[in-house]
């Protein structure tokens, strides 16, 4: 495999979550019975690994034993309301539909009809045509349309369900609760109609915090999936991935790796790109000579562009993290409504992590590193 830390890994390629993907595995298994499937929320930090498991769990669900349809979608911060993510959703439903190899030319040519309708139902088209008024919310037209496909193009087509993932969900311009409750209202319609449609979704760690209170339901509705960085055990099984299986370098690799990152999927595979260039064979004192470099490399790729993000104000708040000791910081140590609306701006831009009541850390020891180094 070879590393690339800008990008989610290739299904094929994905090392780790072994538990998750067991978990996913049994939900589809139940949902076949069942003839409803569990939704997901796959909730974690930036560089986490979210986007990566997403894209393993829909590489899963089009497998031959489960035989799902998987919907992938970007959310992103153009999508301002329901009816707007609806029309999307169903065009990426369309283009995933007339992407199946061994759809029959019939219904591949009924497809392409059903999606041409589709366009018409749009504001415009709604105005135009009364009789059509009904499928004026998003909720109506995504439930009418695709009540049709399961209706005319799923059994045909051999497919036991369809799966929507939808990436950072937390970019989408609606309120949190709003449309976690609305996605939890569509969903669960389906399931009782006999429509096997579900959703999985990933998002910031703290997306159900604003929704607890007023979308308890809609909390519930979802199985979630929290990610952590990798064990030990994960972080060798990374390394072999890219280096081979060969037990002396891969085991010095990856305790140095682990010592390092923590386990952190992102800049594991940062510095491993960096180590994959290198020729012969990696020692402990060599990958120490060179982590100086790597370390410069890293500011500059990726530390400089989380600190450009910042006031002034916000950065020197960083800088006062920083310079504790400990790894998460009681926020009584900052105290007044400066320090409170500057603390709540750094967890927003991923700087801040928040790790329990009123407890605070920035987001990984090696960022925390850069900070004391530039102060």
């Amino acid at each position: 495999m070879r590393p690339e830390p800008n990008f989610p890994v290739r299904p094929d390629e994905f090392v780790g979550r072994r538990q998750h993907i067991e978990a996913f595995r049994e939900a589809l298994q139940q949902g076949l019975t069942a003839g409803r499937t569990s939704s997901f929320a796959i909730l974690g930090d930036w560089g986490i690994g979210k986007s990566s498991l997403l894209l393993k769990f829909a590489a899963v669900c089009a497998e031959p034993a489960f035989a799902f349809l998987p919907i992938l979608f970007s959310a992103s911060t153009d999508v301002h309301d329901y009816m707007r993510l609806a029309e999307s959703l169903l065009d990426k439903f369309g283009d995933a539909l007339l992407a199946m190899p061994n759809l029959e030319a019939r219904l591949r040519a009924e497809l392409r009809n059903w999606r041409l309708k589709q366009l018409n139902l749009g504001a415009v088209g709604l105005e135009r045509h009364s009789r059509r008024l009904f499928l004026s919310s998003g909720s109506s037209l995504l439930r009418h349309k695709l009540k049709e496909a399961w209706d005319h193009f799923f059994r045909p087509a051999q497919l036991n369900g369809a799966i929507f993932f939808l990436d950072d969900l937390q970019n989408i311009g609606i309120s949190k609760s709003d449309l976690a409750l609305t996605i939890r209202d569509q969903f669960q319609f389906f399931g009782i109609e006999g429509m096997n449609y579900s959703v999985c979704f990933s998002a910031k760690p703290d997306y159900f915090a604003e929704t607890k209170a007023l979308a308890e339901p809609a909390v519930r509705f979802y199985t979630k999936v929290y990610l952590e960085p990798f064990t030990f055990e994960e972080t060798i099984e990374y390394t072999r991935s890219v280096f081979g299986t060969s037990p002396d370098p891969s085991a010095i690799i990856a305790t140095w790796l682990h010592e390092k990152t923590l386990g952190h999927p992102y800049f594991l595979a940062f510095v491993c790109k960096r180590l994959s260039t290198l020729e012969g064979q990696i020692h402990s004192q060599k990958l120490e000579a060179i982590w100086p470099a790597i370390f410069d490399q890293l500011g500059r790729e990726k530390f400089r562009s989380d600190i450009a993000q910042l006031s002034a104000k916000e950065l020197g708040l960083a800088h006062q993290f920083a310079s504790f000791s400990e790894s998460d910081i009681p926020a009584h140590h900052l105290t007044g409504k400066i320090h409170r609306e500057h603390r709540a701006r750094l967890v927003e831009k991923g700087v801040l992590i928040r790790t329990g009541r009123g407890r605070y850390k920035l987001y990984h020891p090696l960022f925390r590193e850069f900070l004391r180094q530039t102060q």
